[in-house]
Parts: C-alpha cells; sequence; structure tokens
C-alpha cells in the first residue's frame, strides 16, 4: 500500500518517495518482496501523487493499482479487488498486504508471515511486535497466551482499561486467504472518528464468522515500524546503516568509526579494504579488495578495483577505477572517468568522461575532459583540455608515452600521438605526429637593466 499522503511529514514528496539508506522507501519493500515473489506478482497501491510513485519504481517490474481517493486501507484493499474484476487477471489464492512506509522489513519476516499463514490454514494472518511503549498503536488480542489465534485487533483509543496493558501491537502487515477477504471488503463501513474504511475490521469480521484469524511476532519492533516524521524516519536511517556496516565488517571490511559513516544499503565492499572515518559510500558503488578510502571523500555509484588508493576529499559519480590506482586527495571524478590500472590522479584534478590509461599520471591542478589519453602519460601541473567550443564539445586524444607540461592548453578536437613532448606554457591547436615536440608559445624576450631605466624614468616625473 502506497497510496498515502504522509501529512505529518511536512512535506511536498509523497511519502514512500522518502529515502532512508540510499533508496525510497517503497523500494526497501518492494527489494524484500522480490526476494519471495516475481516482482509481476506485486501490486503497488497508488494515489497521492500517483505518477511520480509509479515513475519512481516502475523498473521494478511491479504492477499499479490506483487509488484515485485515500479513504483507508480498506479501500485500498477494494480497489485491488476492483483491479482483479476488471482486468481479467487471476486471482491469487493468497494475498499479502506490506506497507510501503516500513523499509526495514526483511525477506525471512516476508517468507515466516506466508509459511504460518498456510500452515495453520487460516484466513488472515496478522504480523505484530512488541515496543517497549505500545501506547498509539492498535493492540492485537490473542485468544491465550502462547497461541497463534487471535480474537480481535483494537485500536489504542478503544481499548478497554483491562487491555491497556496488552504489549502486541499491530504492523498493519497481514495475509489473507483472498476469497475470505474479498468476501468481507464490501461489508465495510466509514462508522469511525476518520470515516475511513479500516482493514483491521476484517479480523473481527472473520473471527465472528468462525474463521481462523492468527498471528506471528517480527522478531524486531524496528522492523514493522514506519515513519511518520522526518525524526522517525532518519532513526530508520541509522539503524539501517548501521546494520549495512556492521554486515561489511563482519565480511571482513575494516570501517573505523562506523557511526560516521554514511554507507547505502546497495553498496558492496570487499574483504581487508579500510574505511576511515567520514566516508560517503552511495548509490551502487562497488570497491574491491585492499582499498584505503580516507576520510571525507565522497564516492557514488561508482567501480573501484582492488589495491585502490583514495586519498582524502575525493568526489567520485559513476566512475570506474582499476586495480592499482591512486586517486587525490581532493581529485574530482566526474560520470565516464576511467581511471586505468596504476594511473595516478592528483590534487585538485577533475575529470569528465575521460579515459586515463594503465600508468598516466595527473598530479595537479588539472582538467581533463572528453579526452582519451593512453598508458605512461605524464600530464604536467596546470595543463587542461579545451573540450568546448560554445556550442559542442570536441574529444582530445593524446597517444601513449606522451609527455605534456606544464599549464599547457590542448584545444580540442586535437591528438597528441605516441612518443611525443609538448613543451610547458604550450596553446597546442594542431595534432602533434609521433616523436615530435610540440611549441606553442610566444618567444621570451629578456632586457637587462629595464627595471632600474623604468625607475629612473618615473622619479623624473615627479
Amino acid at each position: 500500500m502506497a497510496a498515502g499522503k504522509g501529512t505529518r511529514l511536512k512535506s511536498k514528496r509523497p511519502k514512500v518517495l522518502h529515502e532512508i539508506g540510499g533508496r525510497a522507501l517503497l523500494l526497501h519493500v518492494i527489494a524484500a518482496a522480490e526476494k519471495v515473489v516475481p516482482a509481476d506478482r506485486i501490486y503497488c497501491v497508488i494515489g497521492h501523487e500517483a505518477d511520480r510513485v509509479r515513475t519512481a519504481v516502475e523498473a521494478t517490474g511491479v504492477q499499479f493499482v490506483l487509488q484515485p481517493e485515500q479513504r483507508g486501507t480498506g479501500h485500498a484493499l477494494q480497489m485491488v479487488k476492483a483491479f482483479f474484476a476488471l482486468s481479467g487477471a487471476p486471482i491469487p489464492e493468497n494475498l499479502l498486504v506490506l506497507s510501503g512506509d516500513v523499509p526495514l522489513i526483511r525477506p525471512e519476516t516476508i517468507a515466516s508471515i506466508c509459511e504460518l499463514h498456510l500452515r495453520e490454514q487460516a484466513a488472515m494472518t496478522i504480523l505484530t511486535a512488541v515496543p517497549s511503549d505500545p501506547t498509539g498503536y492498535g493492540r492485537v488480542l490473542r485468544a491465550a497466551p502462547g497461541r497463534p489465534e487471535v480474537t480481535a485487533i483494537v485500536e489504542q483509543k478503544s481499548l478497554t482499561p483491562d487491555q491497556l496493558s496488552a504489549p502486541e501491537i499491530n504492523s498493519g502487515i497481514y495475509c489473507f486467504r483472498t476469497s475470505a477477504l474479498f468476501e468481507k471488503l464490501d461489508l465495510l463501513d466509514t462508522n469511525n472518528a476518520h470515516g475511513e474504511f479500516y482493514l483491521t475490521d476484517v479480523a473481527a469480521m472473520l473471527v465472528a464468522d468462525g474463521e481462523r484469524v492468527v498471528a506471528t511476532q517480527a522478531e524486531s519492533v524496528d522492523e514493522v515500524l514506519g515513519a511518520n516524521t522526518i525524526a522517525e524516519m532518519m532513526h530508520l536511517d541509522a539503524a539501517m546503516r548501521l546494520a549495512t556496516a556492521r554486515r561489511l565488517m563482519a565480511a571482513g571490511v575494516t570501517i573505523f568509526r562506523p557511526e560516521t559513516t554514511v554507507i547505502d544499503t546497495e553498496v558492496s565492499v570487499d574483504p581487508d579494504t579500510v574505511i576511515e572515518p567520514y566516508v560517503q559510500l552511495l548509490g551502487t558503488t562497488r570497491i574491491g579488495s585492499d582499498c584505503r578510502i580516507r576520510s571525507y571523500s565522497v564516492i557514488q555509484n561508482t567501480v573501484i578495483g582492488d589495491n585502490v588508493t583514495v586519498r582524502n576529499g575525493c568526489i567520485m559519480d559513476s566512475a570506474t577505477i582499476a586495480d592499482g590506482a591512486i586517486l587525490g586527495p581532493y581529485a574530482h571524478l566526474r560520470p565516464e572517468s576511467r581511471i586505468g590500472a596504476g594511473a595516478h590522479v592528483g590534487n585538485f584534478v577533475e575529470t569528465k568522461k575521460v579515459t586515463l590509461g594503465a600508468g598516466s599520471k595527473a598530479n595537479h591542478l588539472n582538467y581533463l575532459g572528453d579526452a582519451v589519453i593512453g598508458s605512461g602519460v605524464n600530464i604536467g601541473a596546470g595543463a587542461i583540455t579545451c573540450n568546448y567550443d560554445g556550442v559542442h564539445k570536441h574529444q582530445t586524444t593524446i597517444g601513449d608515452n606522451v609527455f605534456v607540461g606544464s599549464d599547457t592548453t590542448l584545444v580540442a578536437p586535437v591528438t597528441v600521438e605516441s612518443g611525443s613532448y609538448v613543451a610547458a606554457g604550450s596553446c597546442i591547436t594542431e595534432d602533434v605526429p609521433s616523436g615530435s615536440l610540440a611549441l606553442g608559445r610566444s618567444r621570451q624576450v629578456t632586457k637587462p637593466g629595464w627595471v632600474a631605466a623604468r625607475r629612473k624614468t618615473m622619479e623624473s616625473k615627479k
């Protein structure tokens, strides 16, 4: 269910598109569900900002059910019933109902509720939890302690004095025998404080009919809690990121001060890599083994090989780094930067859509954009590629074992062939043949005694 507004977030964004752990709440839930059933058997009920939600998750392959008006959880399932009736799609024997704003739900928990539902031959199975303080939550009342049978789900405001101490809360996650659910949906009414159709009322109807309603408790209360405020969402984000860091450390990654790192859930890091404090690893970043990622680096959607050193303060986005490369400090690798094995990209060097060959070096104050650079190349301090003419981007090509002197400007499109030298301070506008020396600068003029003569002239004018 992903149709709600999330008004308590005070945000224009749909609630289920707020992010923790580097991706939208709804995408976390879909990812967990996909471990249990194929994506085309997952139905997202969308309503508020429906097009925006659809666009954000349609790449997963799930199907969508529109809830034009948000009139409660029961109404959402009424829309699901109508969807099957209108589409002619085969109605599944059982339906699992998940909340799109409960991102910590685990595939193992989803599987366990389904297994219990089938084993108990239940009409409805409820996932519960026991928080330290259940105040404010609907309570699940069991027929007897230790038994799976449920007698009712009672909202907080409807609890009797004897029921206030009931510890078990309703998570809003259920499994239904579809025929039993669909039979009761049309009997729901809006005779409640919010004037909505409550799915929880189905439990009482099924119990009254003698149907079997059971419950199973989640291992962790965090797993089933949603987020109604930004503060609550950040609590879930912290829990998820800490779990990610612990998973990586258990697999052999050293993370100093893990509470200071920001590591998204889809990031992978191989054993024997060291991550220093205040590092951010975002998106789908992949890091090999025996790397060192030093403090204050921000690495997003980037693939890093083995034995790579990332010095302090590097920024990378959608780059590829081969084995043994050394980066930074303070290098900026923009999308489509491909850094070869053993290459060096040094301090205050920016790359964009560049291939830098194996063993090549650009160590100081360079901009390299739209360029293919061979192996064994040395790019001197302050050298840049001029890739933009005000309308179009153009490519610079540098062959193997080229030496580019400091403060050189290479005006694209231009090719410097293998084994060539470019003198410091040159502006290169024409192709350089292999093995040549290219100079593109004005001749130096030195005038001995000029300073003393100028001073004498200036004094005579006083």
